[in-house]
């Protein structure tokens, strides 16, 4: 029996309406792109069964009957630097009207870390310039988060630092340029590649708002020399202070913000200890209610924000068995669906009519996060049956 998604892709779609209304809007999921052999795990000492952080999923257990863990892959534990298993990815995304992936990108001790699912997998598709995509800099810290044997206060034992030097940088701008910017596919707003930076905070706290900004120039100057405008430098609301109301942004000449899930504004109540977790449709009323304070806080930089959609959160995968942390209860297609909706009502509404109709979703693949577009044996494709007829269908 064939899913709405395995239909478009056998038959396409019949309707140029649909195809014109699908072409309104860019809807850009996030990629965790960790379900590989990367070398560098050997490092952290995890993941020693050879399929990345599939492993976290395959031993986690429910810790509640709410919990959202022990969930399958239909299809199956696959490996995201095959281009093959990443060509299907790319026909039942864009089938639903996903026609942007962004890609976690980092770099640790002066090597990249997780490239091979971006670099093999995804631009080896043999479709992929179908699929339109850009990196976000994950600039981060690496602690012990992914090492389900570690919990409690030792998860945040700092194993591999993100700060980096002005050689770092300059080697970093380059590789951008020459793997990505540079391809035809890459996403681009008004000619401009679009680079989003995850922790603006942290990228500023390394060596201070002077060097951070010659930094950012230094990047605009590169990407001009290879012939283009400009970059589009986007930036996240609060990935590191989830309740500043004004997005903890410092002034660094962000083109646009948009957050990376739906703790922005919620963190404090999702992890609080003496209320009941939230359900999903608590959560996402609460999200949708903080997107206009994002706009204002964007524009005082004078960025464009672009809302965002999230599909749930459920982060008991990473912790021990015998721990468990706050999760959002019940999330579902259904309620996925209306506030899809109501995102792209708000993106209509919001957003200038000179920019895109960017819409980010967290995500296509944080299945240790309990969010995920990806179809389980537990919804199947819903969640892409979903996004088809808000944003491909149109209803």
């Amino acid at each position: 029996m064939y899913h709405k998604v395995e239909i478009l892709l056998l038959a396409a779609v019949s309707s140029l309406a649909l195809c014109a209304n699908a072409a309104k809007y860019d809807v850009a999921a996030y990629v965790w792109p960790a379900y590989h052999n990367e070398p560098r795990w050997a490092e952290l000492g995890i993941f020693k069964d050879g399929k990345g952080e599939w492993q976290n999923l395959y031993e986690s257990v429910k810790r509640t009957p709410y919990d959202y863990q022990g969930v399958k892959p239909l299809w199956g534990y696959e490996d995201e630097s095959d281009p093959v298993a990443v060509a299907r990815k790319i026909d039942a995304a864009t089938a639903a009207g996903v026609n942007v992936f962004i890609y976690d990108w980092y770099w640790y001790g002066g090597r990249p870390f997780l490239e091979d699912a971006l670099n093999k997998g995804f631009l080896g598709a043999k479709n992929s310039e179908r699929m339109k995509f850009y990196i976000m800099y994950a600039n981060h810290d690496v602690n012990r988060l992914w090492d389900n044997k570690v919990g409690g206060d030792a998860k945040k034992e700092i194993v591999w630092p993100a700060k980096i030097s002005d050689a770092d940088w300059r080697t970093i701008v380059a590789r951008w340029i020459k793997q990505y910017f540079t391809r035809p596919n890459y996403y681009k707003i008004k000619g401009c590649p679009v680079l989003m930076i995850y922790n603006i905070y942290g990228f500023v706290s390394w060596d201070g708002e002077a060097v951070a900004k010659e930094r950012i120039a230094y990047l605009r100057s590169e990407v001009k020399k290879a012939g283009f405008p400009n970059v589009h430098l986007q930036t996240l609301c609060s990935a590191y202070f989830p309740e500043d109301p004004d997005c903890c942004q410092i002034d660094v000449g962000s083109d646009s913000m948009s957050i990376y899930n739906w703790r922005h504004r919620t963190a404090s109540r999702l992890e609080s200890k003496t209320e009941p977790e939230l359900t999903y449709r608590q959560w996402g009323e609460m999200s949708m209610k903080a997107a206009d304070s994002a706009k204002a806080s964007a524009a005082k930089m004078g960025a464009v924000y672009f809302p965002n959609l999230t599909v749930g959160w459920d982060t008991n995968a990473r912790y021990p068995k015998d721990e468990r942390k706050n999760i959002v209860r019940g999330s579902n297609p259904a309620d996925f669906e209306d506030f899809a909706r109501q995102v792209r009502e708000w993106a209509d509404a919001n957003i200038p009519a000179d920019m895109p109709k960017l819409i980010t979703v967290n995500s296509w693949n944080e299945w240790t996060e309990g969010t995920y577009l990806e179809p389980d044996d537990k919804f199947g494709y819903g969640y892409l049956d979903a996004l088809w007829r808000v944003f491909v269908k149109g209803k």
